[in-house]
C-alpha cells in the first residue's frame, strides 16, 4: 500500500483519517485509537488552539511523558500552522525555564503529578516562580512573557491553568471551515517542529524542523524498510524524540499502526510485540535489548512476525549482537546513522545487505541525501577508509536553529551541514560512525579517538560498557580516562583493563584512569561525558589536596 501524497502533517492526518478510518493508528498497552478517531481528536484540539487565539507560526509546548494525547497534540498544533515544541520530560527547572523563554512559547500543554518523582506542575512552579499570582488565560509571566496560556490534561488543575477539557469546550465552537482553512494555508516549508538537541554539553539548541522536512524523510525511511500500511512500527523511544516522531510519521502516512508505550518496560513490550504481531521493531539502545532478550516471557513470546530491527548493532558492544541475533534470528537487523537535525535517519541499512555490514556498518544514504567525509581540518574530502567529520546535504535538513543565527553559521557551510561527527567511508560506499569530533583527544600532539579505546575497552570479556574522555595533564595536555560498566556477574580491576590494552593500542592511547560504573548520566539517548569528565576531575583534584 502507497502512502498519501501530503506534504503537511495536516494534510497527511486528513487524508490518512479518510482512506484509513477505522484501522489502528496509534497502540498503547492499554488503549488504541483508529485513523478516524486520531484525525478527530486532532482537529478538537486545533480547535482549542484556535480558540485560544493562537496564531500560525506561533510556538507551543507539550510537556507530556509518552502518552496518547501527546501525539494528538502534535498533529493539532501543526494542522493550525503553529509550531509544535516537544519538550523533554525529564527536564529540570532550570532547563524548562530555559526552553520557554528560548522558544517563545506562546501556549503549554501539560499535565501535574505523574509519579512520585515526576510532577510537572512542581517543576513549573520552580521554573516560572511568578506563576502562582497569574491569571488564567493571560498569564503575563516576567520568566516568559510571549506564555500565554498553560493547558493541564489532567485535572485536578490548579487555579491559574486551563482544563484541558475547558480547553476542547471552547475549540468546540470553532467552525470546521475555519480548521480547513488554517489547513489548507500550511506550506510544506513551513516549520512543523522545533526539536531541540539533547544538551549533553551547554543550553540546548532548537531545530526548525519544516513539514516538508520531516514527511519526505520518513518516507525515505519507509522506503528503504520496504514498509507498507500492512506494518505495525513498536518503538519504546520517547514521541518528544527524533527517534519517536520519525518511525510514527513513517507509517501513519502508510496506513500502519504505530505501536508505543509510556515507559519501558520489559514484560510490557514483550507481551505487545507479540500479541499485537509487530513487525518493525525499534529498540535501538544495549539496555532496551537486554532486558527485552534477558526477560523470562521473551523465550515464550511469538515474534515470528518481526521482520525488521532498527538495532544499531554496527555502534553496540559484540554481545548484545550476538545475543539478539541469536534471540530473532528470522528478523532482519539493520544499523542506521541520523540526527535531530536531519529530521531523524541519514544512513541506514538495506534489507539485501549482507550481514556484516547491517551489523558492522551504519549504512548507506538515504534517497536524496549526499554525505561526504572531510579533513577536520582542511574541508578536502578524505579518501575511502579515511576518518573525518560527517557532512550532509539533502532535503531533510533542518531550516536553522531557532532565534540563533550564529549557531546555524557554526554548522552550515556552503549548503552542506558540518555534524560535528566522526565517520569513514568504505568501498561498498556504506559509513561507519566512530564518535564526535568533540571526543577527539590530542594527546601529547597526536589525535586519539575516544570510540577507538572505548571498543578495545569492550573487548575484553568483562566489559559491557566503555566511555573514555580526555582529562587534563601537565605534560601531555589531555590524556585518556575511562568509565566502564561491567557485565553481570563479571569482575576486572582497573590494572587488567588497562593491561587489556597494552600492546593492542599505541602507548599514549592507553587510558590512564578507569573507574567502574553501575549507571550512566544520561540526556534521553546519549551519555552525557561532560558530567563523567568533571567529576573525575573532581576526584583527582581532591585527591591532590588530601
Amino acid at each position: 500500500m502507497s502512502g498519501t501524497a501530503a506534504r503537511t502533517f495536516g494534510q497527511l492526518l486528513t487524508t490518512a483519517a479518510q482512506s484509513f478510518g477505522p484501522r489502528d493508528a496509534i497502540i498503547f498497552p492499554d488503549r488504541r485509537l483508529s485513523y478516524e478517531q486520531l484525525g478527530q481528536r486532532a482537529r478538537s484540539w486545533a480547535k482549542a488552539l484556535i480558540a485560544m487565539g493562537v496564531r500560525p507560526g506561533e510556538n507551543v509546548g507539550i510537556l507530556l511523558t509518552t502518552r496518547i494525547e501527546f501525539i494528538e497534540l502534535l498533529f493539532g498544533i501543526t494542522m493550525t500552522g503553529a509550531v509544535a515544541v516537544p519538550i523533554n520530560a525529564r527536564y529540570q527547572a532550570h532547563e524548562l525555564a530555559f526552553l520557554i523563554r528560548d522558544a517563545d512559547l506562546v501556549a503549554l500543554f501539560t499535565t501535574g503529578r505523574v509519579a512520585d518523582s515526576l510532577d510537572f506542575g512542581e517543576r513549573l512552579r520552580a521554573a516560572l516562580p511568578s506563576l502562582e499570582q497569574a491569571d488564567k488565560g493571560s498569564l503575563a509571566l516576567d520568566e516568559a512573557p510571549l506564555l500565554r496560556t498553560i493547558v493541564c490534561l489532567d485535572p485536578p488543575c490548579a487555579s491559574y491553568l486551563v482544563g484541558g477539557e475547558e480547553a476542547l469546550a471552547a475549540g468546540a465552537d470553532v467552525p470546521d471551515a475555519e480548521l480547513d482553512r488554517r489547513i489548507a494555508d500550511v506550506a510544506p516549508e513551513d516549520i512543523a517542529f522545533i526539536l531541540y538537541t539533547s544538551g549533553t554539553t551547554a543550553n540546548p539548541k532548537g531545530a526548525l524542523i519544516s513539514h516538508g522536512a520531516q514527511i519526505g524523510n520518513s518516507r525515505s525511511l519507509g522506503v528503504r524498510y520496504e514498509a507498507t500500511g500492512d506494518d505495525k512500527v513498536w518503538s519504546p523511544l520517547p514521541i518528544f524524540h527524533i527517534a519517536g516522531i520519525l518511525p510514527m510519521t513513517m507509517i501513519l502516512d502508510l496506513g500502519g499502526a504505530y505501536m508505543t508505550v509510556p515507559h519501558f518496560d520489559a514484560g510490557v513490550a514483550i507481551d505487545m510485540l507479540g500479541r499485537e504481531g509487530a513487525t518493525i521493531a525499534y529498540p535501538s539502545f544495549v539496555t532496551i535489548m537486554q532486558d527485552l532478550i534477558s526477560h523470562p516471557s521473551f523465550a515464550s513470546s511469538d515474534l515470528s512476525r518481526l521482520r525488521v530491527m532498527n538495532s544499531n548493532f554496527a555502534v553496540q558492544p559484540d554481545w548484545i549482537r550476538d545475543a539478539v541475533c541469536a534471540a530473532v534470528p528470522h528478523t532482519v537487523q539493520v544499523s542506521t546513522y541520523g540526527l535531530t537535525e536531519a529530521a531523524g535517519t541519514v544512513t541506514t541499512s538495506r534489507l539485501g545487505d549482507p550481514w556484516s555490514l547491517r551489523t558492522g556498518r551504519c549504512g548507506a544514504p538515504l534517497d536524496d541525501w549526499q554525505v561526504r567525509i572531510v579533513d577536520l581540518e582542511t574541508d578536502e574530502e578524505c579518501a575511502l577508509g579515511e576518518r573525518g567529520e560527517i557532512v550532509i546535504r539533502g532535503p531533510g535538513m533542518l531550516s536553522g536553529y531557532y532565534n540563533a543565527p550564529e549557531k546555524t553559521a557554526e554548522v552550515m557551510r556552503d549548503g552542506w551541514f558540518h555534524t560535528g561527527d566522526i565517520g569513514s567511508f568504505d568501498e561498498t560506499g556504506h559509513i561507519m560512525f566512530h564518535g564526535r569530533t568533540k571526543d577527539m583527544l590530542k594527546v601529547g600532539g597526536e589525535n586519539v579517538a575516544a570510540a577507538e579505546i572505548e571498543s578495545m575497552l569492550q573487548s575484553h570479556p568483562a566489559v559491557k560498557l566503555a566511555q573514555v574522555v580526555g582529562i587534563p595533564d601537565e605534560r601531555y595536555a589531555e590524556v585518556p580516562a575511562a568509565f566502564v560498566e561491567l557485565a553481570e556477574g563479571e569482575n576486572a580491576s582497573e590494572a587488567e583493563l588497562i593491561a587489556h590494552c597494552r600492546g593492542k593500542l599505541a602507548s599514549f592511547k592507553l587510558p590512564r584512569h578507569v573507574r567502574m560504573v553501575t549507571s550512566w548520566p544520561m540526556s534521553i539517548s546519549k551519555i552525557q561525558k561532560f558530567r563523567l569528565r568533571s567529576e573525575l576531575i573532581d576526584e583527582l583534584e581532591q585527591g591532590k589536596t588530601s
